[in-house]
Order: structure tokens, then sequence, then C-alpha cells
């Protein structure tokens, strides 16, 4: 059978943007997705992927531009695959946001909100620049290239970007894209490693080195020179989450730690643990989710997907006991510790696969005012599921995907008697399309 030939570059004139930031066009009825390429610009691209009802397309050019387009920040951008937003102004990225929050409540939930919050996002100065405090790094030797690469991979390819620095990494890592280049090549095992993870603290900066082979005792020196010239923490992983150990084994430095000032609360954390992105936009977040929640002092709150505690400790301040659950031993014990650290008493933790109950638990079945829900990708739609025998009034559902909130929105407000009173945009990863939001359930405010 004969391959079909290879198009190549075509122009066109773009139609719309989808929710994703991606230009579209239609051609000869099909639709085109021209990542980067904004409603009304006039463009050459290049196929790249082909599917049924629709083709992904890579920009070329811009011959005409919109009024509307600014010059991206970051070099890399178009390549990169960790940003997709930098050529638009950072209102209007908000507002693609809330369009697509808007549509996946209505398309796959069926629902709308009574009333529409307000976007939350750092509002400082370049407060959409540097704020990324966790993330993996991959790293690729490449011979072509004469380097070893360190970044994020390509918008196109599973390659890594071949990159200098990083405009949304927080400080002081943003600059040492390069310098961690050249440190990693004059490495023995240059080639067996695979990923750093970025951990940037309050107090300190932490980088785990993935090693696939033991470094060489020249090898560790390198590593502690650099640690030392740049003021970072170097931790090697040699497997699984266990095997992470410093540098300097003798040596224990404090853990990281980030405070949420408005509650007194500090929150540590190791290396590789979840913690929201953007610390600026958490903690006004976690303020908003605990006023949504309507608390009052005598109140029991369920908060599910707890992690290590970054909603359950500051709910903790404010109502009488808190119940935090979560699937993974090693998140439930680092929270229970910052509930110590904190000398929070009336908040407890405890470990339960979510998406295996089968409303048997008995913490199903203790009395709960409030729940909070913070799930991750899939959603929460086992606790949906069973969210009747919790009989909780009020809900605060905190999300990091659209979709699966509206689904889950479907089910509480057509299933389960809940008003969906309340949704907005939480903007945690500015210049990216991705799209973490807040929703507010009610049982009193029900309409007949």
């Amino acid at each position: 059978m004969a391959r079909k030939k290879q198009r190549g570059p075509e122009t066109a004139t773009i139609e719309s943007v989808s929710h994703d930031g991606r230009g579209i066009a239609a051609i000869e009825g099909k639709k085109v997705f021209v990542a980067g390429a904004l409603a009304g610009e006039e463009v050459r691209f290049q196929r790249r992927k082909r599917h049924r009802n629709f083709d992904d397309a890579e920009l070329l050019e811009v011959l005409i531009p919109s009024a509307s387009r600014i010059e991206p920040r970051c070099a890399a951008f178009g390549t990169c695959g960790g940003c997709s937003l930098q050529h638009i102004p950072e209102d209007d990225q908000r507002a693609i946001k809330h369009q697509t929050l808007v549509d996946s409540l209505q398309r796959i939930g069926n629902v709308a909100p009574d009333r529409w919050l307000p976007p939350l996002f750092n509002d400082e100065i370049d407060g959409g620049w540097n704020y990324r405090r966790r993330a993996r790094l991959a790293v690729k030797d490449v011979a072509a290239k004469g380097r070893v690469l360190v970044g994020f991979r390509e918008r196109h390819a599973p390659f890594v970007t071949n990159m200098f620095r990083c405009e949304v990494l927080g400080h002081p890592v943003d600059g040492l894209i390069e310098a961690l280049s050249d440190m990693i090549a004059t490495l023995s095992i240059r080639s067996r490693v695979p990923q750093i993870e970025v951990a940037i603290a309050d107090n300190a900066v932490a980088l785990v080195f993935r090693v696939l082979d033991p470094p060489t005792d020249d090898d560790k020196s390198k590593l502690a020179a650099f640690a030392c010239e740049h003021s970072v923490r170097v931790l090697l992983q040699p497997g699984g989450l266990d095997s992470i150990v410093p540098l300097d084994a003798a040596h224990i430095d404090p853990a990281l730690s980030y405070r949420i000032d408005e509650f007194d609360v500090t929150i540590e954390f190791e290396g590789t643990d979840f913690v929201q992105v953007n610390g600026d936009v958490n903690a006004r977040m976690v303020s908003r989710a605990i006023d949504l929640l309507q608390l009052e002092p005598h109140h029991r709150v369920l908060d599910l997907y707890c992690g290590i505690g970054n909603f359950s400790l500051p709910l903790a301040r404010k109502c009488s006991y808190v119940l935090g659950v979560e699937g993974e031993n090693r998140q439930v014990a680092r929270a229970t510790a910052n509930a110590a650290l904190n000398n929070i008493d009336n908040c407890e933790f405890r470990t339960a696969d979510l998406s295996k109950i089968d409303g048997r638990e008995s913490w199903m079945h203790e009395h709960w005012d409030r729940v909070l829900l913070d799930p991750a990708r899939n959603g929460a739609p086992e606790i949906v599921e069973q969210i009747s025998a919790i009989a909780a009034q009020r809900i605060v559902y905190v999300s990091c995907h659209p979709g699966t909130l509206a689904r889950d929105a479907g089910q509480l407000v057509g299933h389960h008697g809940y008003a969906l009173e309340a949704a907005g945009i939480v903007d945690m990863f500015p210049h990216t399309a991705h799209v973490e939001s807040l929703a507010v359930f009610d049982k009193t405010n029900k309409k007949e």
C-alpha cells in the first residue's frame, strides 16, 4: 500500500483559538490545530500529527499577526513544551481558561454555577514569571548538540529542549539551566542522569539527581562544588523514593518548608513531595477555599486527598476538628509531623485508597459539616458516588482538570441534591494551558 505523501508547509487564516491556546484553521473540511497561532492571524504551518477528524501542526511563521500578540519572554518558546501561552497577554490567558471551565461544566456536566468567582492569580508586577517552585527537568547527553541538554520536553517531540534558562522556574534555578548542563557534562555518569527534581522552598533549594549508576568520588566533588557555588542542596536518587540521600550523607539539613502566613502554618516537605507549584497563588487559594466553606468554630471538616496538609492545617485553625485522608503512607506521615510542628492537636490523618472506597469506611459515617476535595487529574468519582454517606452540607472542590470537575459536578448536582453555588479559575500555572479551579456545592441552596 502506498504511503500517503507528506504535505509541505501550508498557509491559512486562523478562525478561533482552542482552550489550550492553539489556533484553529479549517482546511478542506478538516480542523487543523496550530500551536502558537491566534485568531485572525495568517500563518504558515507544518502538519505534525494526523488524526481522523483533525490534525496537529507546528507554527512556522506568522505572516499577518494579531493585534493582541505579544513577544514571548523565553527564547525557547515554541519549541519547549513547558509553556504554550507566552504570546498571549495574561488577562487574555485567564479569559481562555475561564471559558474552558465554562464550556466544560456546560458540555460535560450540564451544569452552571449560580455565580462566577473572580480569577485568583498573583497580581504583583511580574507575578506570572519565576513562579514554579516544583519541576521535573529532563536530562539527555546529546552528542549532535555538543552538550548535555537540561530542561522540559519539546512541544512536538519527546526530545529534551535545547534551552539555556527558564523564565517560569523560580529563582535561582531559572538561571541555572546552562550551569547544570555544563556541570553534568564533566561527570563520568553524564549519560546516566535522566532527570532532576527541583524543589524551591522558602528556606532552601533542593535538586534531586536521578542517577542510574553510582557517581564516582570525583563526580561527587563536582556536584558538591556546584551546590556550594550556587547555594543549593544536591541529593541523589539511585532507585525509588526511599533511596534518596543527601550528597553528603553525614550532613543533615533542615527540612524544606513553606509558610502560609494568614493561618500561621509552616509546612515541611521533601524534595519529591507534591506541593502546589505556585506558592503565592497557593496561599490565596487556601484562603479562598476556607472562606467558601463558611466555617463555624464547631464544624468538623473532612479533607480528602489531603497530601501533606496544605489545606488541613489551615482548616484546623478555623474549626473544631479536621480529618485528612490520603492514599500514600509517606504523605500521611509528613502531614502528621506537620500538625505536630505547628502545635495543631485538632487535626488527624489516615491512609486510605480513595479510588477503592465502598462506603463501609468508618470515617465516612462520622458527622461532617464540610468536605474539601483536592483530587488528582482523574477527579473524585468514587467519593462522589459515596457522597450521600458523608452527608456534608457544603463541599469545596479544588480541581486541576476542568473535564473531571465537570463530570463530578454533574453527578453532585444531578444525582446527589447539591447546587453548584459558585466556580472560578485559579491561575496556578501562568503561560501554560493548565486550568486549576474551585467549585462550591451546597445542599441548602439547591433550587426546587
